[in-house]
């Protein structure tokens, strides 16, 4: 198995909404309000549409569920789900404050991105499986997505 670079993915996000804590830990909401999408293949927006669904679990663990539309440059849509987990630690906290920007790999924040389009120029998406790396930034996130290949 091979990871081969996809995209790197920058999305804005509102102050996150805090629902409070729930039967399957404590809730957060972060509207997406836009942003932007670049790889080899693939360049475009990140629609303000969709949000960061975030659940915490007893020990502080972030459990992810998240849906965003892509709009490729040339007229694609492109419906982007991902579920995965981020551990917020001191450097990822300073990052949200707004104190210092977290670099990829300052804590554990690791993605499945699936991804759906009826163009026919980019369903080859449809089939794609993706892991992607994410780093915490303030009023943001930013992520790199990888294509895993067969041997």
């Amino acid at each position: 198995m091979k990871l081969q670079p996809l995209l790197t993915m920058h999305a804005t996000l509102k102050k996150p909404v805090l629902v409070g804590q729930g039967p399957k830990g404590k809730r957060m909401i972060a509207d997406i309000t836009g942003g932007t999408f670049e790889g080899e293949r693939l360049k475009g927006d990140v629609l303000p549409s969709g949000a960061d669904w975030v659940t915490f679990d007893a020990d502080g663990v972030g459990h992810l569920d998240v849906r965003a539309t892509f709009r490729t440059d040339d007229g694609a849509n492109i419906y982007v789900q991902y579920y995965g987990v981020v551990i917020f630690n001191q450097k990822a906290n300073d990052s949200l404050a707004g104190k210092k920007s977290a670099e990829f790999g300052d804590t554990y924040f690791i993605t499945q991105p699936r991804f759906e389009t009826g163009d026919e120029r980019y369903k080859w998406l449809n089939r794609t499986v993706a892991v992607a790396e994410g780093r915490v930034l303030h009023n943001a996130v930013e992520y790199q997505m990888f294509e895993v290949l067969g041997s």
